[in-house]
């Protein structure tokens, strides 16, 4: 219970930290403010609280977990093996776990954009932003986007 209140503590601070630094408070939408943590509460129930929002996520994570597989199988093809062995160094290594994931996951980014499925999953998304936050459209593309784009 403690750390969904610290959680639920984190989204209320980072609302008063953008408060505090905002230059003119006066033209704070609070309804879109309001809109938008409670949309994000919505999709926090659904995923956390409902059978098919489980099973939907534990999905994703397993298909997650065989793309960081191919990303540890190529490593070891390129660093060998020896290099990946958690006697030897450790469980982990940034320059043979992390640099390679970031490679291999932006080249994917790159080839969901070319082949266009990034922006069938970004419009989806913005639509659902339009509608329920009412927000432009322009703005809303740019967040969803940053969903991926930004990792």
């Amino acid at each position: 219970m403690l750390e969904k209140s610290l959680s639920l503590l984190g989204i209320f601070g980072f609302v008063a930290i953008a408060y505090a630094f905002s230059r003119d408070r006066s033209k704070i939408d609070w309804k879109l403010v309001a809109s938008g943590i409670g949309l994000q509460l919505f999709f926090a129930v659904i995923v956390l609280k409902t059978s098919p929002g489980k099973a939907f996520f534990f999905w994703i994570n397993g298909a997650v977990d065989q793309l960081l597989k191919y990303t540890d199988e190529g490593s070891a093809f390129i660093f060998g093996t020896k290099v990946l062995d958690p006697a030897r160094f450790g469980d982990f290594v940034f320059a043979v776990k992390v640099l390679p994931t970031i490679v291999f996951f932006s080249a994917l980014m790159s080839l969901l954009y070319h082949l266009g499925v990034m922006q069938w999953i970004v419009n989806i998304i913005s639509k659902v932003m339009v509608k329920a936050l009412g927000t432009s459209g322009a703005e809303t593309l740019s967040a969803s986007a940053n969903i991926f784009v930004g990792q």
